[in-house]
């Protein structure tokens, strides 16, 4: 009798060590992976989550981060669609798997979490895109797949970020785009603080979504909130923690030229710029190069070293004869003031009156024509 007890204690204990190993070694590819995509190191982020799918195949979570690399090639240029269909196709395929599962396991928080994963981006997708009735709708499948989560599994300080992300934006995109206002009437009611608290739970705590709930928390205090002071410390833990992820160094660079920063804000940018010189991955398109060029020149013309400034905001224009197509940039319309002002410092009032005409016949950007205006009837002085 006592062996057999024996027996099953030691049966129970190398069980039990087993699925500890299992899970160990689950949550390290999981959390190396990660790293590696905010690192922009997408090779290497695929192998680590084909190892994934490869130890634990019934497991959606390796196929729902492969689709993520692809989330990120997206985000490096969002003007290049050419990643979308494949993206959709991706989570599409998650979502079935998940659907699979579900049916026998109704329970499973893992599916539930990784279903409503794939529905939330492929909402985040639509809303690049501006197909925000589709995106809404994402948003409205989803909603009760995380509300199960959290009620299956109340500390999933993951889950909680999905319940912030439409806490806050569900209480402030209906004004900004009416079209969904009718929409929202279906749709549970919202409190934007109690979002952004759920968001910075995340943040704090989160297993895999730590780093995705400070990249929204910066975004929503710069773009939604005017709150570039808080957008900072959000953006200076991304960038210390990810170095060479372009998207989050241009983010620190524009909210520190916000603050009023501009020799910290053309630093960062001259770091961008070399690096797009040096082919990191992400950083040498001509979006990246114009954004760059603009704010080192802006330096440049507040240190009053007009001939650097003029270099650059020459170069400015020039990126954005190749990248502006249907609408006129704000970086352009500015290098083009910019210039016209430069040129009246250099008393070439030829020069400098062609800029202001050409401002002036390009759609109006915040108070351009006033300023173009302005310097065809005096002379810009500085």
């Amino acid at each position: 009798m006592r062996k057999s007890i024996n027996i099953t204690s030691l049966f129970i204990l190398f069980f039990a060590v087993n699925c500890f190993a299992q899970n160990n070694l689950r949550d390290s590819l999981i959390t190396k992976g990660i790293n590696q995509i905010y690192s922009i190191k997408f090779p290497e982020a695929e192998k680590t989550f084909n190892s994934l799918k490869k130890n634990f195949p019934n497991d959606p979570a390796g196929n729902f981060f492969l689709a993520m690399i692809d989330w990120w090639r997206i985000l490096l240029n969002t003007t290049v669609e050419k990643y979308d269909d494949e993206f959709i196709d991706k989570l599409n395929f998650i979502i079935s798997m998940c659907d699979s599962i579900l049916e026998k396991k109704p329970d499973n928080v893992n599916a539930l979490f990784f279903k409503g994963g794939a529905i939330g981006f492929r909402g985040r997708l639509r809303a690049l895109r501006f197909s925000w009735l589709k995106a809404a709708d994402d948003g409205r499948n989803a909603l009760p797949i995380v509300e199960k989560v959290l009620k299956l599994d109340p500390n999933n300080n993951d889950a909680i970020f999905g319940m912030g992300i439409y806490n806050y934006y569900a209480s402030i995109l209906p004004d900004k785009y009416p079209i969904l206002k009718p929409f929202m009437i279906f749709m549970p009611s919202t409190d934007k603080e109690e979002g952004i608290k759920q968001v910075k739970r995340t943040a704090e705590k989160g297993k895999y979504a730590k780093y995705e709930a400070n990249y929204f928390l910066m975004l929503i205090y710069f773009s939604d909130e005017n709150k570039p002071f808080l957008a900072n410390n959000y953006a200076r833990i991304l960038t210390k923690a990810f170095p060479d992820n372009p998207v989050f160094e241009k983010w620190e660079g524009r909210i520190t030229a916000k603050l009023g920063n501009s020799l910290r804000a053309s630093e960062i940018f001259k770091d961008i710029l070399l690096k797009g010189i040096e082919k990191f991955m992400g950083y040498g398109d001509d979006i990246t190069k114009r954004e760059a060029v603009y704010y080192i020149a802006d330096r440049y013309w507040k240190e009053n070293k007009i001939d650097s400034s003029k270099i650059f905001f020459q170069n400015c224009i020039d990126y954005s004869a190749k990248i502006d197509k249907d609408k006129t940039s704000g970086f352009y319309i500015n290098a083009l003031i910019y210039l016209g002002m430069i040129n009246d410092v250099q008393n070439n009032r030829k020069a400098a009156i062609e800029y202001y005409n050409k401002v002036l016949d390009l759609d109006e950007y915040k108070q351009s024509h006033d300023l173009a205006e302005k310097y065809l009837e005096t002379p810009y002085k500085k």
